[in-house]
């Protein structure tokens, strides 16, 4: 019985989060596709009905979709460091005036988490973790799931219904993490995309600095398609992090300050954490995450 009702204290704490995300779409069976539920499961969901509706998979996925804490240890703070105000400016701009830009820079300053926050926040704007969808079929079929399209009929189809629907929406933006993983086919589909919704959506396209080292190479050996890609991205690699080193490591290390003084615990020893994370907020995390377990 005490089992039972973990897991069903643990459904509720998503069903909440489901109805707090659903204020960033149009209808209630838009959320559904985005989310991978069934359109009249789903709205059985927020009205309370909610045992054995769906398997603990769908609800997993979910959670994780929508970065639920289901540990019930202390959530992890979002701080507005130099990194996230920067890309937080950008990704605004590309959404408002349907600007594309690339963003080249190191790993572990916060890139991503930046991303997903603002996408989790902001309408209309979705985010694509380009690793997980490396194919130009998964690319398709992941893009036009964040937008709430539901996968019918062929492969030309699909596409056709998620330009003519972006062209439909307010501002859109589109967010490529990881665009480095992504395979030449899939990259080739984004100019298709970025073709047919030119003027009416934002792009911007991340990773760090083998984004650059592979677009370049393939520029270099006139691979068909990468320099019209360049060229739709604005002919030009952003970056966040100063590219002197002195400044770079003073500029890194305010930034995972920040993070780390709104995140350990109160006993931690901050400057030892900040002088073993070496700017990196993914070390600085790790570690704060060893002490939160061992206060638990």
């Amino acid at each position: 019985m005490k089992k039972e009702q973990l897991e069903l204290d643990v459904i509720l704490k998503i069903v909440e989060a489901i109805k707090e995300d659903r204020e960033d779409y149009e209808n209630n069976n838009q959320h559904a596709r985005v989310l991978g539920i069934n359109e009249s499961v789903y709205n059985q969901i927020i009205k309370g009905k909610v045992e054995g509706k769906l398997d603990k998979s769908v609800w997993l996925n979910v959670a994780r979709r929508l970065n639920v804490n289901l540990r019930n240890d202390e959530a992890w703070v979002t701080v507005e460091t130099p990194v996230f105000i920067y890309i937080t400016q950008q990704l605004e701009d590309c959404q408002a005036q349907s600007l594309s830009k690339i963003l080249c820079d190191l790993p572990n300053i916060g890139k991503s988490h930046t991303a997903k926050v603002y996408a989790s926040r902001t309408k209309n704007a979705v985010y694509i973790d380009c690793s997980l969808c490396k194919t130009k079929n998964k690319l398709l079929a992941k893009i036009a799931q964040e937008f709430g399209l539901v996968k019918r009929g062929k492969y030309e189809d699909l596409l056709d219904d998620l330009c003519y629907y972006i062209n439909s929406l307010d501002n859109p933006l589109i967010i490529l993490d990881e665009a480095g993983d992504l395979k030449y086919e899939a990259f080739l589909e984004l100019k298709a995309i970025w073709n047919a919704t030119e003027e009416h959506c934002g792009w911007y396209m991340m990773g760090a600095t083998g984004l650059r080292a592979k677009i370049n190479k393939a520029i270099e050996n006139e691979k068909q398609g990468y320099e019209e890609i360049f060229s739709r991205f604005n002919d030009d690699y952003g970056f966040v992090t100063p590219r002197e080193s002195e400044e770079r490591q003073r500029y890194m290390s305010v930034n995972v300050t920040a993070v780390i003084k709104a995140n350990a615990p109160k006993d931690a020893d901050i400057k030892k954490l900040i002088i073993e994370s070496r700017g990196s907020l993914r070390k600085a995390k790790n570690s704060i995450k060893k002490l939160r377990l061992g206060a638990a």
